[in-house]
């Protein structure tokens, strides 16, 4: 359909239903552009914001490639039109058949086997966690100079390093470890793309002596990181340096003996 052009002042833009969609200040005299027809009535009045056809079929074929939050209750949508919109197609589609070959599936089977993948990774990584928090509990898989109870003073002391082990599971795994000592202090260090995570958990009737607070602030130093928090039975904290950890259990335990 042909696309109307019309000069006239910002306000009669707005009292005829015009829409200005982006952001501009308006000089005496606008351009307004009615396109499409509903009911004998035009489907779209806008004002211009740079569209010059004389027909909406000049505009050829349009994708939407984008749309974002712009700000509350407005969203800025991108799309490409004509020769652009044919080759950013074009494009897509490649890659769909590329992706397809990987998977040895056919481009209408990708959707399906992707989410298959994804899901499948889950559960691996579900049950990896499991596993570490096994090993972890067993007294395993940790660092050589801090997976067995020791004793410092009169205090018993776990302190172990685990790579790899999701930092959302060191509470409850601290939780674990202090059921196990019974009466100490319990640390655990999950390292994960070279930054340390420190859990520090100190059983009851060993807060009057040693606040987890403080024990998780001088291994945090030890990685590199700064302050630390929590309870007196169960601090954590991290720093970047995870390459580190055993300074940290050994700073723990420093602290400990001191």
């Amino acid at each position: 359909s042909a696309v109307v052009t019309r000069l006239m002042s910002p306000d009669d833009a707005v009292a005829a239903g015009a829409l200005a969609l982006f952001g501009e200040k308006y000089g005496d005299e606008v351009r307004v552009l009615s396109m499409g027809l509903e009911d004998d009535t035009d489907y779209s009045v806008e004002l211009c914001g740079g569209t010059h056809v004389n027909a909406l079929g000049d505009i050829g074929l349009l994708t939407i490639i984008s749309e974002s939050a712009v700000s509350s209750g407005v969203r800025r949508i991108e799309a490409l039109t004509g020769e652009a919109a044919r080759l950013w197609l074009g494009d897509r589609d490649s890659k769909l058949k590329s992706i397809a070959a990987v998977l040895k599936a056919s481009p209408d089977e990708v959707p399906e086997r992707v989410s298959a993948l994804v899901e499948e990774r889950k559960k691996l990584n579900r049950e990896l966690t499991e596993a570490k928090k096994t090993l972890a509990l067993a007294g395993e898989g940790g660092s050589a100079t801090s997976s067995d109870i020791e004793t410092i003073g009169n205090i018993k002391f776990s302190g172990q390093v685990i790579n790899g082990l999701n930092p959302k599971e060191l509470r409850g795994l601290i939780d674990e470890s202090k059921k196990k000592i019974g009466s100490g202090v319990s640390a655990l260090i999950a390292v994960n793309d070279g930054r340390a995570t420190v859990a520090v958990g100190v059983t009851d009737d060993m807060t009057d002596k040693h606040s987890a607070v403080d024990l998780v602030q001088s291994a945090v130093a030890a990685v590199g990181g700064k302050g630390g928090g929590g309870r007196p039975d169960m601090a954590q904290g991290g720093g970047p340096d995870g390459d580190k950890a055993d300074d940290a259990i050994e700073a723990i335990k420093a602290h400990l003996a001191g």
